[in-house]
């Protein structure tokens, strides 16, 4: 039996998801915001402030600090000669297993966030989906991707 992957994505990761977070809590402001001045406007019920204005403090909560803390914890990998596996998911965990027979393609994605804390995802293509290892340090992805890459060229050798 293999156990959990070993490998965890770098702490960064929890700042730039940090913003994501505020970012998708701006918008949801915004949303708060028109709610308190329809409810001054149309002179609805004061409850509906205290929900939009509450909606606004829970939301922010959970995506910038308690989402991105047990989405951190969770996401592993372990790349062996033979497969990739990932762990992720938040409620619910996930484990993949990638063959490396099935990898087709390896890429390193960064975005303007990514690339501002040094860091970058790694997307390994198969013929049936695309999987990601997010945010890892921008060295250990480059060597992460060409060791992927190697040991995929070598399994479709074997085949």
């Amino acid at each position: 039996m293999i156990g959990e992957p070993q490998k965890r994505i770098s702490p960064k990761a929890l700042k730039v998801w940090r913003i994501y977070g505020v970012l998708e809590s701006l918008v949801v402001a915004l949303l708060a915001a028109g709610a308190i001045v329809l409810t001054y406007l149309f002179d609805w019920p004061g409850w509906v402030t205290v929900i939009a204005v509450a909606v606004f403090i829970i939301f922010t909560y959970v995506f910038v600090y308690l989402l991105p803390m047990i989405k951190w914890k969770r996401w592993r990998y372990e790349v062996r000669e033979q497969e990739i596996e990932l762990q992720r998911g938040i409620f619910i965990v996930k484990r993949t297993l990638v063959p490396m027979v099935r990898v087709q393609h390896v890429d390193t994605v960064q975005g303007p966030i990514l690339k501002k804390y040094g860091l970058s995802t790694i997307t390994i293509s198969s013929a049936a989906t695309v999987h990601e290892i997010p945010a890892l340090n921008m060295e250990e992805a480059d060597e992460l991707r060409n060791s992927i890459s190697q040991l995929a060229r070598v399994a479709e050798d074997d085949v």
